[in-house]
């Protein structure tokens, strides 16, 4: 009797132990849990525009909205469509929610759908200036925005910084400021908000060929040809060889090397940039300059927005064997003034 009493009580403790680690997904207002591949392909579209409108990494904007909502679940996303946890403070006029945060009952601010909460976010951003100096920063140094975001007191979690760069490093969202273009029109209009007059924004057209993706899903998503400075370029994705490319896209064996300014014997790495064409003298109308981040080189500059690096070095009055360093001016337009 009392082994029968033992294995009963076993059998409990294992169907106990078995129920906990078996994870329930936590229903959203639509219905279903998302992940954060879904939260990213939802609302990506919306990220890169509202960066393109104002200068907020897409990266950071994506990352903010799946930590402040837990990717939509929370009750502020589900009942007052604020992805970002924004309160009231004193300038909000629109509807409202109550919701306990630091105090009880806090005054947080409602919208009708999604976008909204995005555009607010973005705008509130802009218009604090407390975060002015954020838009001094590029949008492709998402460490520097999380760092400073943390720094301006957005929340009290003295780990921000690091949730928002584990959470955009995991989950590859900073291919979303650099390699990707919007398929649909889903930002606000720019009208409504001036851009940063220091740093010009280097929007989501950028094309670095130094990144390997580590998630196949992120290749597969994109589109097979695209366009950088009006210049045809592909992703190299898993599987590809170099004479398959050649035979693909109609290219002589020269051409790939040539374009993408590469020795004739390169090897193609997956997630590699390669242009179909020539590169051109200067960047495109809007990108006068670029300043540089840590893991910049001339060569992923001239790749990143289109440019020739021989004509990269001379408006930049470089040698052609000099490097840059993090936080210098690039031109990309223009001879650099000689002042």
């Amino acid at each position: 009797m009392p082994n029968r009493l033992l294995i009963i009580i076993q059998l409990t403790l294992i169907t106990f132990l078995y129920s906990c680690s078996v994870s329930k997904p936590v229903v959203s207002k639509s219905g279903t849990g998302l992940s954060a591949d879904d939260f990213a392909n939802k609302f990506k579209d919306l990220a890169v525009g509202e960066m393109k409108r104002t200068g907020i990494p897409a990266s950071i904007t994506l990352a903010q909205a799946m930590i402040e909502s837990d990717y939509g679940r929370s009750r502020l996303a589900r009942e007052a469509n604020n992805y970002f946890g924004i309160k009231c403070h004193d300038n909000w006029t629109g509807p409202t929610i109550k919701h306990n945060d630091d105090k009880r009952n806090e005054c947080f601010r409602k919208y009708s759908k999604p976008e909204e909460s995005f555009y607010d976010h973005s705008d509130f951003l802009k218009s604090v200036p407390r975060y002015s100096f954020l838009f001094e920063i590029g949008t492709t140094d998402y460490k520097a925005w999380a760092r400073g975001l943390r720094k301006a007191g957005y929340a009290t979690n003295s780990d921000y910084a690091n949730m928002l760069i584990k959470n955009i490093e995991d989950n590859n969202l900073w291919y979303f400021d650099r390699d990707y273009k919007v398929t649909s029109r889903t930002s606000k209009p720019a009208s409504h908000v001036k851009e940063p007059d220091t740093v010009p924004v280097i929007d989501s057209s950028e094309k670095p060929v130094s990144h390997s993706f580590s998630n196949s899903a992120v290749v597969a998503r994109v589109p097979r040809i695209m366009e950088n400075n009006r210049i045809k370029y592909i992703i190299v994705k898993d599987g590809d060889t170099r004479e398959k490319l050649e035979k693909d896209f109609q290219l002589l064996r020269w051409e790939l090397a040539k374009y993408n300014e590469l020795e004739s014997d390169f090897q193609i790495v997956t997630g590699q940039i390669l242009y179909l064409q020539p590169k051109r003298e200067k960047a495109e109308p809007g990108k006068e300059y670029y300043i540089t981040a840590g893991s910049d080189t001339m060569y992923l500059i001239s790749q990143r927005f289109g440019i020739k690096l021989k004509s990269l070095y001379e408006m930049n009055r470089m040698n052609q064997d000099e490097e840059t360093e993090e936080g210098r001016k690039i031109w990309l337009r223009s001879i650099k003034p000689v002042n």
